[in-house]
């Protein structure tokens, strides 16, 4: 009895250490992340489930931190193993969690990232689980506006496939998706009055208002990215292409 009582006390105490070395960990993590240390942060979340497997949080941010570096490897092959990882990771935070709404919401991401990869039939298979994962994210969190971005680049994206590709959408699916720019940009506008200063959903709407020839919207917004502060490592990236987009516009 004794023995069984002492088995059970050792097994709490080390859940309870578990927990608060994930927690440390955590906090660690996303203060490498405020500061731009990307690849530093994921792998300070990759050590939380060391500790705690089925972490959510480590789970998704590992998810979304994969999506983001990979977009920086030097090569096809080193981006696929991100862009791989990052749609391991979310699945894997949706079986420990399926009542959340950021493990969709990675996994519509890294197969986003996936299909720009991926050739005109691979990435024709990809549009609509992108999407599915987009809209079960806004099912469970209608306010998620990093969400609402996926499905403005989703509606850009389809919008803009060329013949074949609507072709094949067909055959697959038996009928296109519905795509639009106008949904496009409602969906950017709406992930922007979420996160105002999310500085890639700001210059993907910029792009959309281009497409859609409202370039004194588009302008408005380019002239004022370069005042967001930097919240990811690909954010001066970003600032730049949206420069050389104003530059373009203003010729």
């Amino acid at each position: 009895m004794i023995k069984k009582f002492c088995s059970v006390f050792l097994l709490f105490i080390c859940a309870v250490s578990a927990a608060q070395d994930a927690e440390t960990l955590i906090k660690e993590a996303d203060q490498l992340e405020a500061s731009l240390k990307e690849t530093a942060a994921y792998d300070k979340f990759k050590q939380v489930l060391k500790v705690s497997p089925r972490n959510y949080y480590a789970l998704w941010k590992c998810s979304e931190l994969c999506s983001r570096i990979g977009r920086r490897q030097p090569t096809r092959e080193k981006q696929l193993d991100f862009y791989n990882a990052g749609k391991i990771y979310a699945e894997a935070a949706i079986k420990a969690d399926p009542k959340k709404a950021d493990g969709y919401y990675a996994l519509s991401v890294a197969m986003g990232r996936l299909a720009m990869m991926q050739n005109g039939s691979e990435r024709v298979r990809s549009v609509k689980a992108i999407k599915d994962n987009a809209d079960k994210a806004l099912q469970i969190n209608a306010n998620h506006g990093r969400a609402w971005h996926v499905l403005g680049k989703w509606h850009y994206e389809v919008s803009n496939l060329n013949a074949i590709e609507k072709a094949a959408l067909k055959i697959i699916y038996g009928g296109l998706p519905k795509a639009s720019i106008a949904e496009s940009i409602k969906a950017y506008e709406k992930a922007k009055s979420l996160e105002p200063v999310f500085a890639l959903n700001n210059l993907e709407l910029a792009k959309a208002y281009h497409r859609n020839d409202q370039d004194d919207k588009a302008i408005a917004l380019l002239k004022a990215l370069p005042s967001i502060p930097d919240k990811t490592e690909d954010d001066k990236r970003i600032k730049e292409e949206g420069k050389k987009l104003l530059e373009k516009l203003l010729k």
